[in-house]
Parts: C-alpha cells; sequence; structure tokens
C-alpha cells in the first residue's frame, strides 16, 4: 500500500506542473513512460529527477553529505527549501507541486511520514507536496500488470508470478529476477548492485509501455494513479 501525506492545500483541476523525486534510474525510466498514461501532458508538465539510492533524513534537518553522491532523503531538505523558494517566485496562476516517491524499506511507517510532513513544514516558503510511499520496491508496480509482464518477457515462470501477493513484504524484485531472468536472483546477485540497477533499468524499458494502468492491481500503484488524476482535475 502506499501513503500520500501533504503539509499544503491548493486548487487542483487547474494547470499543474509536478516536480518528481524518485530514489533510482529505474523509477524515472517507468515514470518517464507511465505519468503521460495517467495525466494529459498537453494540460499539464513534469519533470522526474533520479537519485542514487534513499539515505535517510539527516539530523537537524541539515543537508551535509555531498550533493554529488545523489543520495534522495539526504539531500531532500536542501531540495524541499529549494523548491519552497522556486515556487514562490512563480505567477499565481501557475500551479506546482513535488512529488515524492521512496521505499519504506524497514522504517516505521507512522514515524517516517511524520519525518517527511515535519521536514516539510520547517521550511519557509514552504511548497505544495506530497509523499508517496511504497511498501516495497517499485518492481511491486509492473508485479501489479501480469499480462504486461508476460508480454514483455514470453517466458516468465507463471508459477513464480502466481505466488506472488501485491505489495506484499516479499522481496519484490527478487520475486520479479525470479520469474523473467535467466536463472532467477541468484545468477543476478552475482553481478553486484551495479548489474542489478542495470536489469532493473530494462525491466523498467520493457514493461512500463505494456502497461494497462487502469487494470493495475498493485495498491500503491493506484494510488498514485489516482492522487496524480485528482491534482490533475481528471
Amino acid at each position: 500500500m502506499a501513503d500520500f501525506g501533504t503539509a499544503t492545500t491548493w486548487m487542483q483541476g487547474e494547470y499543474m506542473h509536478f516536480e518528481i523525486l524518485v530514489e533510482d534510474i529505474s523509477g524515472k525510466t517507468a515514470l518517464d513512460i507511465l505519468v503521460p498514461k495517467i495525466i494529459n501532458t498537453k494540460e499539464h508538465t513534469f519533470n522526474i529527477h533520479f537519485y542514487k539510492g534513499i539515505g535517510h533524513i539527516p539530523k537537524n534537518l541539515t543537508s551535509t553529505s555531498d550533493a554529488k553522491k545523489r543520495i534522495l532523503l539526504d539531500q531532500l531538505p536542501r531540495l524541499i527549501q529549494g523548491y519552497g523558494k522556486k515556487f514562490a517566485s512563480y505567477p499565481p496562476d501557475y500551479h506546482a507541486v513535488v512529488i515524492v516517491i521512496c521505499d519504506l524499506d524497514n522504517r516505521c511507517l507512522s514515524a517516517f511520514r511524520k519525518e517527511l510532513l515535519e521536514l516539510v513544514n520547517s521550511c519557509n516558503p514552504k511548497p505544495k507536496t506530497q509523499f508517496c510511499i511504497a511498501i516495497e520496491e517499485g518492481e511491486a508496480w509492473f508485479l501489479g500488470d501480469f499480462a504486461a509482464v508476460k508480454a514483455a518477457y514470453p517466458s516468465a515462470k507463471q508459477a513464480v508470478l502466481n505466488s506472488y501477493t501485491n505489495d506484499s513484504i516479499c522481496g519484490t524484485w527478487e520475486k520479479l529476477a525470479d520469474a523473467v531472468f535467466s536463472g532467477g536472483v541468484k545468477k543476478l546477485s552475482k553481478l553486484g548492485w551495479q548489474g542489478i540497477g542495470k536489469e532493473k533499468a530494462t525491466w523498467a524499458e520493457r514493461i512500463s509501455p505494456l502497461m494497462e494502468i487502469d487494470n493495475n492491481q498493485s495498491p500503491s500503484f493506484c494510488y498514485f494513479r489516482d492522487k496524480l488524476r485528482h491534482l490533475s482535475g481528471q
């Protein structure tokens, strides 16, 4: 499941610009394909920025790590503060929102959500912000559409797919690897994190174009989809 929190409110249904932050390149690859399927990009615009891992929100909300390392939560206080100043300079009829998408991993959902909202509320001016916290990895969104997975990978192992419960905490990328990668997660893991990341980006490139966004069975994907539609007035 996913949880969206907001520190501000605004009128939806007018022109919207979305600044979407994700924790890896595969997330950007997927969303560059999926977002235009969800919102009317002739009426609304978006940018997707990827980072190289999730990290942790720094103590005292002060980013001290090297920005060049591009770790999402480490840099989030600086990023949100920057968006607040940037959005404040926009004309009144230009509506912009930051959407942060990240995995929960082993964090406590309520505590993590509280941390994120406190971060936004500490900014002055504070940007319009939404958080999407996925209980498992973005691969859960692909596994929410077995037909797309099978179309992209005709030899995908049906028994592995059938053993999956949507948005369950089960090691989602590992499950997808066992279904579609020759040799499964055991062989893919031998390639190291760089190899795993490259394969995840390939999954995004191949599966995302084939996804039927209105038939997806992943609760977290459906929540993200419906939130974007609501904000854009669709």
